[in-house]
């Protein structure tokens, strides 16, 4: 295909000026891109706009004009998404504090202590672990040895922070 020439023997800048266009346009779906979450559709689309002005420059302006845009597109396409990540870290769309052990909020940990010697009754066969009813509230238990059957009468024997042990209640007698 012949490259249309102007007056003076230059390429029609209206054809430079399309591909320069379509070049910034795609720049701007990659910083999109960076700040939405599209699930890759704008890089996707940003693609499709290098791909698109790679072809109009190499097509319609000349192949040493293509070469450029090409060599400019390797070098400052990464740049330009590394910039683009390192502004979004400073503005005000990402999320500036850390989560710092001191910072998380309590989550209703128990003190299982107190139920040591205490006795009840498991809610489901503990194999080891299961379902046990102590003070007539219900706890998750681990079961001290053998397979224990629901409907057994069992004892808080150990509670290791929020780990209680138990075991089948001694016969009185």
């Amino acid at each position: 295909m012949e490259t249309e020439l102007s007056w003076d023997g230059i390429p029609d800048m209206n054809d430079l000026a399309l591909v320069i266009l379509l070049q910034a346009l795609g720049v701007i779906a990659i910083i999109a891109e960076i700040v939405l979450p599209s699930a890759g559709l704008l890089t996707v689309g940003a693609l499709v706009l290098f791909g698109f002005s790679l072809y109009r420059v190499f097509t319609e302006v000349s192949f040493q004009a293509g070469m450029i845009f090409v060599i400019i597109d390797v070098v400052t396409i990464p740049v330009l998404i590394l910039i683009g990540i390192k502004m979004l870290a400073r503005s005000n769309v990402s999320l500036r504090s850390s989560l710092a052990a001191g910072s998380m909020p309590i989550t209703g940990e128990r003190d299982y202590s107190v139920l040591k010697g205490h006795t009840g009754k498991a809610i489901t066969d503990l194999r080891p672990s299961g379902k046990a009813r102590i003070d007539g509230k219900r706890y998750d238990v681990v079961a001290k040895g053998d397979f224990i059957e629901s409907d057994t009468d069992i004892e808080v024997v150990l509670v290791e922070g929020n780990r209680i042990v138990v075991g089948r209640t001694k016969s009185k007698g």
